[in-house]
């Protein structure tokens, strides 16, 4: 048997170090190594970012605290201070010394802070550090400034974003920096860091067994994405993205997933049409067994594909969600490569996202005595048609964005009211 895709990078990466005591790059897992391929698909060459903006009352914020205690963080954890590379045609991330910068964004006269932080991170600057801060204010926040806290997507993960924010928030009420981290406390967490990518890539390696190839094989067979292939032009082509939102009391133990896909399926049906099978991707995982609570980037991208020739059951699609997660840690390039080999003519394109946020587990961002107010900017652009978020709190808060250079508003907007009607409680404005 050929070894799989994860095999042949872990072996390309051990022979980088072979033989030198003193190898200091660090592997790269299966998503960061997409993440990365998609960028260099990008005409563009834009990178993945995950912003949390932040309203905080003006001149609360102490800029060289703030910069220090992200420092500090950065200094402790090597994701945060490493830069990917390919060497020798082999993705690996190179550590450097912690030096988060902290921008002040002066917007154009008449522009809100919202569009001059969008029109900052639309220049996001692939090459730099992977985590960045923007202070932005203008005269619709007389009262406010706006805080970005701004991670390239190669170094952080779901679970990552609500240590980030709470560290970040320690280290500013303690006013550490990098200089607090001790030489044994930062290899530590160094090795820590490896030796969770390495056990993560072990995962990954064994996941692609011809057992779980075979069932993502069928599973996605008659998958064939609707949209154009990726790398046809610019993420920041034609107009920023369309968005509509609804909020409505959480049912007791939130909505569950099933019901979430099936509510994805149904605004694809209204996109897309009846007879098509359009691919849903999700992200999940998390940390390998065995491995520290470290920071990073261990997601793995699962495909459900969303059949629109006809009205799925809710019992259908939870067995088959169950079944998916059986196999939910192969990774996602075996899975599309296993899917062409079943007949797909799939491309590996997504036509829609879903993510799920908790925020029940999330406290906000305190500086000091202050505790900021989590605020959305809208208007990036998406890597696919469609991407649907739901937010599970005291309220269910589902919003959905879309590519306006592949769908027109109308048509989004009526996909995603038909998204809201296959919830089992209609959200309300």
């Amino acid at each position: 048997m050929l070894p799989s895709i994860t095999g042949q990078y872990l072996a390309r990466y051990q022979r980088l170090g072979a033989g030198d005591p003193d190898f200091a790059l660090l592997p790269a897992t299966g998503a960061q190594r997409r993440f990365l391929l998609v960028r260099s698909l990008d005409p563009a060459g834009h990178a993945d970012i995950v912003p949390m903006f932040f309203a905080f009352p003006r001149g609360t914020v102490d800029p060289a605290r703030l910069r220090a205690a992200a420092n500090h963080l950065a200094a402790r954890h090597p994701v945060l201070r490493s830069r990917p590379c390919v060497v020798r045609g082999t993705p690996v991330l190179r550590p450097e010394p912690a030096d988060v910068p902290l921008d002040h964004v002066d917007g154009a006269p008449g522009e809100s802070a919202e569009d001059a932080l969008r029109r900052t991170l639309e220049d996001w600057a692939a090459q730099g550090p992977p985590l960045r801060l923007f202070l932005a204010h203008d005269a619709s926040y007389p009262e406010e400034e706006l805080l970005a806290v701004v991670l390239d997507h190669t170094a952080c993960d779901g679970q990552s974003l609500a240590r980030i924010v709470g560290e970040l928030g320690a280290a500013y009420r303690d006013r550490l920096g990098p200089d607090d981290l001790s030489p044994a406390e930062a290899a530590a967490e160094l090795a820590a860091y490896r030796d969770a990518v390495l056990r993560q890539l072990d995962a990954e390696d064994r996941a692609a067994s011809p057992r779980a190839l075979a069932y993502w094989g069928e599973r996605l067979r008659t998958v064939h994405e609707q949209a154009p292939l990726p790398g046809t032009r610019p993420i920041s082509a034609g107009l920023p993205s369309g968005a509509a939102e609804w909020k409505a009391p959480a049912p007791v133990g939130g909505v569950p997933f099933p019901a979430l896909l099936d509510a994805c399926r149904a605004a694809a049906t209204a996109l897309f049409g009846t007879g098509p099978v359009p691919p849903i991707g999700y992200p999940w995982g998390g940390r390998p067994a065995g491995a520290a609570p470290v920071l990073g980037c261990f997601l793995n991208t699962v495909v459900h594909p969303a059949d629109t020739r006809g009205a799925a059951s809710p019992e259908a699609t939870a067995a088959g969600w169950w079944d998916d997660l059986d196999r939910a840690d192969t990774p996602f390039d075996e899975v599309v490569r296993a899917a062409r080999a079943g007949g797909s003519a799939w491309s590996g394109r997504l036509d829609g996202l879903l993510t799920v946020d908790d925020a029940r587990s999330r406290d906000p961002l305190r500086l000091g005595a202050t505790t900021g107010r989590e605020v959305h900017v809208g208007g990036r652009q998406v890597r696919a048609p469609f991407a649907v978020s739901a937010t599970q709190g005291p309220e269910l808060h589902l919003r959905m964005v879309w590519d306006r250079t592949v769908l027109t508003d109308d048509a989004a907007e009526d996909a995603f009211a038909a998204l809201c009607r296959a919830l089992p409680a209609e959200p309300k404005p």
